[in-house]
Order: C-alpha cells, then structure tokens, then sequence
C-alpha cells in the first residue's frame, strides 16, 4: 500500500502527465491506506416545470405500487426506488414560486430581496444560504478519507447563459450561486486538463492513453482492468468528438463549444456525453458529489424528438382539463426519466474498483423539481424520487406524507453522508429533525 509521498513519487517516476494523473491516483492499489471505506456518493438532478401528478405518482402505498407512464422507465430499478410523496417547500419570502422553488430547492432557506422580478411577486436576489450538496461536499473534503479531487461536480444540459434566480440551484453560501457547466467539451477539459481549441484534442488524448499504456504494466490485474475501462472511455470520447465534425444533417452544425447550448435540438446528444462523463467522473474518483441541472426553472425546451413541438414551460400552464397538454407533458417528463433511467444503468454497469459491487450499489441519485405541478405553481408534493442506495433509506417503497416541510429530507441526505447536522436551511422547518419512516 502506498502512502501518499510515495504514490505521487511513483506516478513521477514512470512518466504519467498532469492530464492522467488525477485518474492514476486513485487506482485502488495506489490509493490512501484508509480506501477500505466505502465510498457514497451523491447525484441531484433538475428537471422544470412541475409533473403530472396522476402519470407520475404511485396510487398505492409500501413494497407493492405500480409505476405510471412518467416513471416507466425505471421499472428495471424497481426496487432500487423511493418515491416521496407529500414533501414540500414551505420556504415564503419574496420571490415567486418558480424563483422560491429552484433557489430554496437545495438551501432550504428563503432568497434575498433583489431586483429579479417574477410576475406579480415581489422580486428577489440569490439564495441567502449553501445547497445541501456543497454542504456535503465541505464535508466530504474535511476528512482526507474521503476527499476527492474536485469534491463536487456541476453539470447541466441547455441552461441560458443569462444569470439569474431563475437558472441556479446550487450554491457555495448565500448569495454565491454556482454556474452549471453544460458544454461536454468545457467539462472534460476541466476532467482531463485544459486545452486551447479541438485542433489539439487528439493529440492531448493520445498523451492520456499513452500514459495509461505506461502504467498498465505497473499495476494490479484489477487497477488494469480500470485502466483498460478507461482508455477506451478517453478513445471513445476523441471518435464523438471527431465524428460531430463531420455530422450531416442538412444544415450548418456547431462544433460543441460555448453557444451549442442553446441549440434546442442537440439536448438528446449533450444529455448522453454529460451522463457518460459524470459516470466516468465517479468511476475515476473525480468527486463523490454531483447536480445535473435540465435547462432551467421556466424552461422551454421544445422536445421535438418525443413528439412535442410546444415549449416546457407553456404547456406547463395549460389546465389540467386540456388532455392533449397533459399527454404532451407526461411525454417530456417520461423523456427526462428515460434520461434518468440510462444514467442509473451505466452506473449499475460500472464496478467499484475495490469489488463493493456497482457504483449504483454506493450512489444516492436524487430527482426532484422546482415546482409540484406548472399550472397551478404549488410548491406542495415536490417531486422527490430516489434511485440506488444510502444509509438511512430503505429503497423499494412508495410513500406518502402529509405536507412535510423538505428541509428535513435534505437533513437526512446529509445524515446518510455521515453529516449529522441538527438543522439545514430555515431552522423553522427542521424542529422534528430529518424525515422519519423512510428507513
């Protein structure tokens, strides 16, 4: 086992580069003394605009529900699920709902007054308190058994460039809101070293394998494996790269740099390249903390490949007696599952380096909205649905409370991590501490 001296002196020895170092070093036979201990990791993901309550919850109760269309998609992980139902955001203040929902989602705190103005509400700033994932994170990073490179990682698919209350869920303190990264290509530089322009990907990439080559034969049989898995992940991302190029679609298609973002059309393809890196990011030990926001609070994507050619967020305000509205709706919200669903699979299809099963046996993924249903804005029955496994909450179950305030489900995520605080957020709300009956 080596220490951390001589681990770093070893990779130095052997000629690794900066931009496979971070990977390297967490190799399980290179790892701290103390990597006996079981990893857990945590996934948020965003989608807007509220659900469809009648396609989206379980009409039963306990081990035995049936999954309606919304959620279909992750009937493979059945028992893997827990659905909340009756948590809710009793965060006032100024600010209207989409603004309250998004920026109290994860802080449980109310927003600052400001000047962002939200239809007949009183206008409001940024949060005015930290996202329970970086509170995790700091956390996390405090004890060098579990501290990771990045510590946290924030992704996100077609979210505006513009700034404001509407776009930011996740924050390192109050009135400090961290920016999504939602170019694939921004972020595998920030995984893989930072590079000028794609003239000179291929050949930083050919440096990373050629690095992982050189330790192949310097490792155990199982950190080969991982290297092997990693190699061909780096090649497989220089060919997709390489291959949008040349795409022809008959029309001008950007290369994936800053602005592809707001190509309404390419969401499905950069939905795929950010979940394979979070992925990756995870199986390298990159960070154990990650958000994965979908456009934004009032999004309006239009997702025509499921057959929806009217944006999210207008069809969010549609009554609840407009069935085709609500056909169309429980399509995105199936869309965003599927999504959900393949992120949940290839973690179930990677293995922990140190044989403790999937990265999804060790993983807490977390789906939620900002609003329990867009046409009347409520802020009752968030969306709270669980994949995979954490401490604290026994998978496998549908069930249902009566108006709890969500700061005490954000006390029990952070319980699960070992972080045993007393309140997060409005202190109002966490009198009776984290949420019972879901263990």
């Amino acid at each position: 086992m080596f220490s951390p001296a001589s681990r770093r002196r070893f990779l130095r020895d052997l000629g690794v580069s900066a931009a496979a170092l971070p990977f390297a070093l967490n190799l399980p036979s290179l790892a701290l003394a103390n990597s006996t201990t079981r990893k857990q990791r945590l996934v948020v993901i965003f989608s807007p605009n509220g659900i469809v309550p009648k396609t989206f919850w379980p009409k039963e109760t306990g081990a035995e529900f049936e999954l309606p269309e919304s959620v279909a998609p992750l009937a493979p992980f059945k028992d893997r699920l827990l659905f909340l139902k009756g948590v809710s955001d009793r965060i006032g203040g100024d600010g209207d709902n989409h603004m309250r929902g998004i920026g109290c989602l994860l802080t449980g705190i109310e927003l600052f007054p400001g000047n962002i103005q939200g239809g007949s509400h009183t206008p409001a700033g940024w949060a005015s308190g930290i996202s329970v994932d970086q509170e995790i994170k700091t956390f996390l990073q405090s004890r060098p058994e579990t501290r990771t490179r990045f510590g946290s990682l924030e992704f996100g698919v077609m979210v505006p460039e513009r700034a404001d209350t509407w776009t930011r869920m996740v924050y390192a303190a109050g009135n400090k809101p961290i920016a999504p990264i939602d170019d694939p290509y921004q972020m595998f530089h920030k995984l893989y070293g930072r590079m000028k322009d794609q003239a000179n990907l291929g050949s930083i990439l050919d440096d990373v394998l050629d690095d992982l080559k050189r330790l192949e034969a310097n490792v155990s049989p199982r950190d080969r494996q991982l290297i092997e898995e990693h190699a061909s992940f780096v090649r497989a991302m220089e060919q997709e790269i390489e291959s949008s190029k040349n795409m022809e679609m008959g029309h001008a298609i950007p290369v994936l740099e800053p602005g592809l973002r707001h190509e309404n059309d390419q969401m499905p393809q950069l939905t795929k390249q950010q979940t394979d890196l979070l992925v990756h990011s995870f199986a390298a030990d990159f960070n154990r903390i990650a958000t994965f926001q979908f456009t934004n609070s009032v999004g309006g994507a239009k997702m025509r490949w499921a057959g929806v050619e009217e944006g999210h967020h207008e069809l969010s305000h549609e009554p609840d007696s407009n069935e085709s509205a609500q056909e169309k709706l429980t399509k995105i919200n199936k869309w965003y599952c599927e999504q959900i669903a393949y992120l949940c699979q290839q973690l179930a299809n990677t293995p922990e380096a140190d044989g403790s099963g999937s990265l999804l046996d060790n993983t807490l993924v977390v789906w939620t909205n900002e609003l329990g249903q867009g046409n009347s804005h409520t802020l009752d029955n968030i969306p709270f649905v669980m994949i995979g496994n954490a401490p604290g909450f026994k998978m496998g179950q549908s069930l249902k409370f009566d108006r709890v305030p969500h700061n005490r489900l954000l006390l029990s995520i952070a319980h699960a991590f070992g972080h045993h605080l007393d309140r997060f957020g409005n202190p109002d709300y966490c009198k009776d501490g984290p949420l019972t009956g879901i263990a």
